[in-house]
């Protein structure tokens, strides 16, 4: 039997990314599930070792069609292995061809890596990653301040995007300390040109702290849940 027969069903569910001062959805990332809605370890863990890229590159397809469908007229969160660079020397030449079927531009397209994926070889990765930014699309680091190279990432590469981990963020309000890191990782994307996306956001509270400090994109259950095979609605609840 082939890998490709032996993988999964899957679909996807989207969750909105919300900018704070307008209450606009900018983005919506892509979150794999299973047919029914089952959570993405039930499909991931299903994947045999050996396939996995291809299931990387299939679901990112997928997503893009299933999106153009839905009528997205955002930006698409998309995430992605980076071996899959390295592994696969036609990685973007699929997705493109997807995108245009869907009527999606390819600047609404954004690949999210976490932190801990790309410290490996960072430099590699740039060199590569150039060739996909000429093409329109974004990059954004997923979970920063989850991995252990932290503010070293961002001396070897700049992403377009940068995504505080959440929990770094959680109960930010009452931490000096996950203050002064967040405060450091803010200045830094300023500096650098970086649009910082604050994720996992759950309370009035953490929403309110980082957005007096300079923070409005948003993306996390308090802003709004993933929708199965939808496209939900935003909300951005009154600071305190």
């Amino acid at each position: 039997m082939s890998d490709t027969a032996m993988l999964p069903r899957f679909s996807f569910a989207f969750q909105p990314i919300v900018q704070a001062l307008t209450g606009e959805v900018v983005s919506y990332e892509a979150l794999i599930r299973g047919p029914g809605g089952e959570s993405a370890h039930s499909v991931l863990s299903r994947v045999p070792h050996g396939a996995l890229h291809g299931f990387d590159a299939q679901g990112r397809e997928a997503a893009i069609a299933l999106a153009g469908r839905l009528g997205l007229r955002t930006q698409l969160n998309l995430n992605f292995l980076p071996q899959s660079l390295f592994s696969d020397h036609d990685f973007l030449t699929p997705m493109l061809e997807a995108a245009r079927a869907s009527g999606l531009p390819t600047d609404r397209l954004v690949l999210e890596v976490t932190e801990g994926e790309v410290i490996d070889d960072v430099t590699r990765f740039a060199r590569l990653i150039k060739r996909y930014r000429a093409q329109g699309l974004k990059l954004a680091i997923d979970d920063f301040g989850a991995g252990y190279c932290g503010l070293n990432l961002l001396a070897e590469f700049q992403p377009d995007i940068l995504k505080l981990d959440m929990a770094l963020l959680r109960g930010i309000e009452h931490s000096g300390p996950r203050q002064a890191i967040v405060r450091a990782i803010l200045s830094a994307c300023t500096d650098l040109g970086i649009d910082a996306i604050a994720e996992g956001v759950e309370t009035v509270d953490e929403f309110s702290w980082l957005a007096d400090e300079g923070v409005t994109l948003f993306q996390g259950y308090l802003f709004g849940r993933p929708g199965f095979e939808a496209l939900p609605v935003g909300t951005v609840p009154p600071r305190r």
